[in-house]
């Protein structure tokens, strides 16, 4: 994601499936209940272990079934996740009989890589039993950037629209809307006698976002998206059929749907809403926020650790984009190239096609590079899109491909923005969201046949998936970006962002700081447009922890490498290390420096 992005970089559709299915992941697009021919042979344990995670998967796909459609599998594409307490109570259960059959598995008995994956496995389940704990903190579904209020739009926009059935299914979605609706409603005045409500600026977002869906043509209503691009092979009359059920669809559940929605918003939630989201305001808020911090970094270090390296890190980037200010000969001080930067006309496209092209030309550059930096790549292709009207000025994202070869990956861009988008800072936006950032991480992971299905999600450790992403973007300066001082500006600017994130994540949450307090720190050591700052002090507010995954998965995999270029000496080949990092797919960063470690050890003796 960027995100996430999750963790970023998880599809926005799926944000509230992805927290209470982790263990889950993509997999393939039929049910994994028998081992295929090809197959290895496993002892009993191992083969108890591989029918647990097959029976996880299946269970979560039944459960989760928007997830299921995103991954290729339109079994149950005619189905809502039920969000009802009983149903929430039911997959809790699920989580804890996992968690002690997978335990019960003796891994002294198991490969090297079986080890692996119930390690991982288990932990996954008990992340999930750690936030049911918290029972306020998992009503906390609205969020700045997307939630149960924008996820069914951006389901829409995957639905497959090949086969009349399919088309049938995507209708009967639409009709179970209202109930699915009704019951996050329920769910957040539940949050709500339990002291548990974001804040005012983040719903102020949401209705904003509500608002950009209810629109008075049915058809430019996202939700009619699919209904636009139906396949040709679907006789005329069966199109104007589907169409047809589809408006009115819209018009008698979407629409009144999302209305009661934004009622509640505006008149029960919003009147609640406090000043201030920092979690220490809220109930065990500040367990909470321990906990998100474990999760999204999969270290042990505590929010002042990460304040502290957030401090050093943004200090040593402030020093070089001040460099990079004397380089270019301006006449004046860093708040005037700042001003300048972010003002002149030539550093900006003049519509929002142009800057679409402009992403474009950048990734197909980047494309032909890609061997030169891993020694095996992902098939399946992606592409550049504009995203979505209805989620206002956000920061850009990647939704990864379907398992069934039906979707390539998309970078999803901000163009409406354009005026706010400077060209010296595309370049290593595209190495983040596409190549070698986001895309390339998340197919190859998805291609992993060897791993069992959870494992090849390309997404379920934030640290992983977006400290990959922000490592490739300094991959830039070997594939040929950067060349003039604006554009290693802007490179050098979004390394700082992610640094400055570390300090006001914590500030907010555990530290005491407010809301202006973060904007003006990031505003004054970062040169990002306040706008934009603004938008993403209400994400961070809105998903805590998540912004801490970035710089400090990056400075992991940095550690890595030149411990690995340190020990093998002449030996190091650069494209293996890094499918060495992406090849075990997603991983907690204590895992990926075992198994890096393992890796170097094998590399010495070869």
């Amino acid at each position: 994601m960027s995100p996430n992005k999750t963790p970023r970089a998880v599809a926005a559709a799926a944000a509230l499936m992805l927290a209470l299915m982790v263990s889950a992941g993509p997999a393939a697009a039929q049910p994994a209940a028998a081992p295929a021919a090809s197959e290895p042979v496993r002892s009993p344990a191992a083969q108890a272990l591989h029918t647990l995670f097959a029976a996880s998967f299946e269970d979560n796909t039944r459960r989760f079934p928007e997830w299921a459609t995103y991954r290729g599998d339109h079994r149950f594409g005619d189905r809502l996740t039920d969000a009802s307490p009983e149903a929430q109570a039911e997959a809790d259960q699920a989580v804890r009989r996992r968690l002690a059959e997978a335990q019960a598995v003796d891994p002294v008995l198991l490969s090297p890589q079986d080890r692996i994956s119930r390690e991982l496995f288990i932990e996954a389940q008990q992340r999930q039993i750690e936030q049911a704990a918290f029972a306020g903190w998992r009503t906390m579904s609205l969020r700045a950037l997307g939630g149960p209020h924008t996820s069914f739009a951006d389901l829409m926009a995957v639905s497959p629209v090949s086969r009349v059935d399919l088309v049938e299914k995507t209708l009967a979605r639409m009709a179970a809307y209202p109930r699915r609706m009704d019951q996050e409603i329920a769910n957040l005045r539940r949050g709500l006698a339990a002291g548990w409500v974001p804040p005012r600026e983040v719903l102020q977002r949401v209705l904003a976002q509500i608002d950009g869906q209810i629109t008075a043509d049915v058809e430019a209503n996202p939700h009619y998206a699919p209904f636009k691009r139906l396949s040709p092979q679907i006789a005329p009359a069966e199109r104007e059929r589907l169409q047809t059920a589809a408006r009115e669809a819209i018009v008698r559940h979407i629409v009144p749907a999302q209305q009661r929605l934004r009622a509640f918003v505006e008149r029960e939630y919003l009147p609640q809403a406090p000043a201030s989201g920092a979690l220490s305001g809220y109930p065990e808020g500040r367990a909470v926020y321990a906990m998100l911090v474990r999760h999204n970094t999969t270290l042990d270090l505590s929010p002042q650790q990460i304040h502290d390296i957030g401090q050093r890190e943004l200090k040593r980037l402030r020093a070089e984009m001040d460099a990079v200010r004397v380089e270019t000969k301006f006449k004046g001080d860093w708040a005037a190239f700042v001003n300048f930067m972010n003002t002149d006309a030539r550093f900006f496209h003049d519509s929002p096609q142009a800057l679409l092209a402009g992403y474009r030309e950048i990734a197909k550059r980047l494309d032909a590079e890609m061997p030169r930096m891993f020694a095996e790549l992902p098939r399946a292709p992606y592409g550049v899109s504009p995203m979505p009207a209805h989620m206002g000025a956000r920061a850009e994202y990647y939704n990864g491909p379907a398992l069934d070869g039906s979707r390539g990956g998309t970078f999803f861009a901000d163009v409406l923005s354009f005026r706010k988008k400077p060209i010296w800072a595309m370049e290593t936006l595209v190495a983040h969201e596409a190549v070698p950032g986001h895309h390339l991480q998340v197919a190859r992971a998805t291609e992993l046949a060897g791993l069992p299905a959870f494992r090849r999600s390309g997404f379920g450790y934030t640290a992983f998936s977006e400290g990959w992403a922000l490592y490739a973007e300094t991959l830039g300066f070997e594939l040929g970006l950067y060349t003039d001082p604006y554009s290693r500006y802007g490179h050098l600017q979004w390394q700082a962002f992610r640094a400055a994130r570390l300090v006001v994540d914590t500030g907010i949450h555990a530290l005491g700081w407010g809301r202006q307090q973060a904007i003006d720190f990031m505003v004054e050591n970062t040169g990002v447009e306040r706008g934009f700052v603004e938008s993403e002090i209400d994400r961070y507010t809105s998903m805590p922890g998540q912004a801490l995954a970035y710089m400090i998965g990056k400075l992991k995999i940095d550690e890595l490498r030149d411990r690995a270029k340190a020990k093998l000496g002449p030996r190091f080949d650069i494209r293996r290390f890094h499918n060495a990092v992406l090849d075990q797919g997603p991983l907690s960063l204590p895992v990926l420096e075992r198994q890096i470690d393992a890796w170097i050890e094998a590399q010495s003796k070869a």
